[in-house]
């Protein structure tokens, strides 16, 4: 069963596209695969998402549409093997994110303006991005301790409508911010048998970000009589210039694959994700009894599979999937609790230092109910979504 090393590196590239749909707002997995491959490497890939996921209106008892958008996210990654001990790396991704958008025909998550007349359902964009800077040291050829800096950004643009939000026309808009983390970790590897075994620690990433929040609670007011006793906080609540604290979490990524026959390699990836007590209040949606998101547990994922070479040019893998959320009930942000998956991906290798990678994943998305303010304001059953993925890489 033993395999020579640039037949190993052709069975690596055979590993797990990202993960694709996760808890909380995780998208990307965080993988460090690239920086683990042999010799020096490049790579570019991009992922699409194509998530069903449908409800019950708990308000209105009303079904509701579709309610989450697809999206995509690119990720790039270049290796350098600086030395016979140490290597340099940059990884690009997108960790975390959020797209939905509610239909306004669902009374309960969509409101009319009082003044102009537009009807508007709720919707929420939330963009991260990454990029992750490593220096690894290799005292032999079995070992290899790494760390670095990341850097990362977030933003947000989120729209609260309908009486699940109270009827506030509650809207925050989160600029653009920047803030600094760092990662570490060491592999193992025994390249004649394509055993290879990481553990990667990355840390919290606190943003204190500049936010706007407005809402049509002051035109509520303007047509109160004086006796109402809200009539003077409405008044208050239209515009606020504020920070908002939304710290990403810390993780751990454990990846290992060996190999197991002739040709063929099993691997396995699980992750831990801190969302435990996350929660994201913006001052004025606080003051109006509400949080903008929050998460009770821990998110723990696995993808586990085989990948088998057919010959110089083709390979290919198979896996099962696994989430458990973050906590039910949930934010109406993104109503599901994790995930049950199935995927497949094929390789094309024109020559020995390129190839083309594609692959899709089915998941069956988790039950959840939906909560604002405490309250459960809608079922989501039944659920289904698609990921497909496209990389290339280079070996130089």
């Amino acid at each position: 069963m033993k395999l020579n090393k640039i037949y190993s590196a052709i069975l690596l590239s055979t590993l797990p596209l990202t993960p694709a749909l996760a808890a909380g707002l995780d998208r990307s997995g965080q993988s460090i695969a690239a920086f683990l491959q042999p010799g020096n490497y490049a790579e570019a890939g991009i992922t699409i998402i194509d998530p069903d996921v449908k409800g019950k209106d708990n308000i209105s008892n009303s079904a509701v549409a579709d309610m989450a958008n697809d999206y995509y996210f690119p990720s790039a990654a270049v290796k350098v093997q600086a030395t016979d001990k140490i290597s340099l790396g940059l990884i690009y991704d997108q960790p975390y994110g959020a797209d939905a958008t509610y239909g306004i025909e669902n009374t309960s998550f969509s409101e009319t303006h009082p003044v102009n007349g537009v009807t508007e359902g709720t919707s929420v964009e939330v963009k991260t991005e990454n990029l992750t800077a490593l220096i690894g040291f290799q005292p032999t050829e079995n070992w290899n301790f790494y760390a670095g800096p990341v850097w990362q950004t977030v933003e947000a643009d989120i729209k609260l409508r309908g009486q699940a939000y109270k009827n506030t026309g509650y809207n925050i808009k989160v600029d653009t911010k920047e803030a600094y983390g760092w990662l570490a970790g060491f592999a193992y590897q025994i390249p004649e048998i394509a055993l290879k075994a990481s553990l990667t620690y990355r840390s919290e990433i606190s943003h204190d970000a500049n936010s706007t929040e407005t809402s049509n609670l002051p035109i509520f007011a303007s047509v109160m009589p004086d006796t109402n006793p809200y009539k003077a906080i409405y008044a208050q609540k239209g515009l606020k210039e504020s920070k908002v604290n939304a710290t990403t979490p810390q993780s751990v990524n454990l990846d290992f694959q060996t190999g197991v026959a002739a040709n063929t390699i099993a691997f396995a990836n699980l992750r831990w994700v801190h969302w435990d007590q996350f929660t994201v209040s913006p001052e004025m949606l606080k003051s109006l009894g509400q949080d903008l998101i929050s998460y009770k547990d821990d998110q723990w994922s696995a993808n586990v599979g085989l990948g088998r070479k057919f010959n110089d040019k083709w390979s290919g893998t198979a896996m099962v999937s696994y989430d458990s959320g973050a906590g039910n009930p949930v934010t109406t942000l993104g109503p599901t609790e994790g995930y049950w998956g199935v995927g497949l991906g094929a390789q094309f290798s024109p020559t020995a230092q390129t190839f083309i990678q594609g692959g899709l994943r089915y998941m069956w998305l988790g039950d959840a109910h939906a909560q604002t303010g405490g309250t459960i304001v809608g079922e989501f059953k039944d659920n289904t979504a698609m990921a497909y993925a496209m990389k290339i890489g280079y070996r130089f």
